[in-house]
């Protein structure tokens, strides 16, 4: 692998599925072989303090930018070029691809060799306003490689491309620890402490917003407790949508049976995860499709656990699932189609335990993070 700059706005301690995803694939590539340039997470004294603490925990130089967030300006690609130089690094991965990209042409005059930008769900939105995907299209044609997270993603950027910049189009999806997010990851425990034990959990972790669909559980509790009367909904996570949710839970006189976490440390979300015995997060599209979920790595997390999977078909929500193997996918929004596969899978043990392996299994054979790492450094 070349010697290789990461430009990104996306890195720890700045918190986010992003960041986490940035920060997995540099530690499995060389370190002598990375350089990190990356804008500053916060001024204030606290984010000045943690982030030099993990900046001098990384194995590999992190180079931060005085902006807390990097803009493709002149003054920018101006320290990219000079960090270029200076490392001799040859190969360029932009963490994000808009609009850091569009630093591409001047890296490469500067020497870089190749040059790969990685697409998440945002860059699917930019692929519809015709200033943006004009600006999309430009670091389409400036890079070696754009990377996607998933079929849907695919479909909507190369719509956006050249032919020509379509056709080097590569999947390059986050990945998953097999060996954090697993069986026996102290689900039990976490079930005895919140007194949940003996009783059915659905299980849902991800960021308090509209989207992700949490409502839509909510909304679907009291056709799962027809039949299910003693399930119960575990809301993992915080964000702005709780208050809303915790109204939503009491007005259909749900106290008992959705219960809130609030936000978990990164360390205790396997356990919490294995709390539950199915998952479910029934995301939906919004805002005309600008707010779309990109792939849903919690899907696959819960599958590694070996938990069947209950998702929406937002975006690229559905290429986390394989429909009727390892889960299933319902319209996002629709309680009663998700009350319908949350039964069936709550009241089928058997059913439980064959998505759920064959889930595990998925993961092993295409989401681990060393196979994709290799990936990324063949692309490099």
């Amino acid at each position: 692998m070349h010697k290789t700059l990461i430009v990104t706005n996306d890195f720890p301690p700045r918190p986010g599925g992003i960041q986490a995803f940035l920060h997995s694939m540099a530690l499995r590539l060389d370190p002598s072989q990375v350089v990190v340039y990356a804008s500053t997470w916060k001024r204030s004294r606290e984010g000045v303090t943690a982030t030099a603490a993990f900046d001098a925990e990384q194995p590999f130089p992190v180079v931060r930018d005085r902006a807390t967030m990097l803009l493709p300006t002149p003054r920018v690609t101006k320290r990219a070029v000079s960090l270029l130089r200076e490392h001799g690094c040859r190969s360029v991965w932009f963490g994000a691809a808009a609009p850091l990209g569009l630093m591409a042409p001047a890296l490469r005059r500067a020497g870089a060799e190749r040059i790969v930008a990685t697409t998440h769900g945002h860059e699917a939105g930019w692929a519809q306003l015709p200033a943006a995907r004009a600006l999309l299209r430009r670091i389409g044609e400036g890079t070696d490689t754009l990377t996607y997270l998933g079929e849907y993603t695919r479909r909507r950027i190369a719509a956006a491309l050249t032919p020509e910049a379509a056709a080097r189009m590569v999947q390059l999806p986050p990945g998953v620890d097999e060996k954090t997010f697993h069986p026996g990851s102290g689900g039990a425990a976490v079930r005895e402490r919140l007194g949940l034990s003996g009783r059915p959990v659905i299980v849902c972790v991800s960021r308090l917003v509209p989207r992700k669909g949490q409502d839509t559980l909510i909304e679907a509790m009291p056709r799962v407790l027809a039949e299910v009367p003693d399930a119960v909904l575990l809301i993992v996570g915080g964000g702005p949508y709780r208050a809303d949710l915790e109204k939503l839970a009491a007005s259909h006189g749900l106290t008992d049976a959705v219960r809130f976490t609030g936000p978990v440390p990164w360390e205790e979300l396997p356990a919490h995860f294995g709390a539950g015995d199915v998952f479910a997060m029934p995301c939906r599209t919004r805002r005309g499709g600008l707010d779309v979920e990109g792939l849903g790595i919690v899907y696959l997390e819960a599958s590694a656990t070996g938990l069947p999977v209950v998702a929406g078909d937002s975006g690229g929500a559905p290429d986390a699932v394989l429909d009727g193997e390892t889960g299933w996918v319902v319209p996002g929004g629709s309680p009663a189609r998700t009350a319908e596969r949350l039964t069936a899978l709550l009241g089928d043990a058997d059913l439980r335990a064959r998505m759920g392996a064959r889930g595990r299994e998925w993961v092993e054979e295409r989401w681990r993070w060393d196979l994709l790492a290799e990936r990324l450094r063949a692309l490099l």
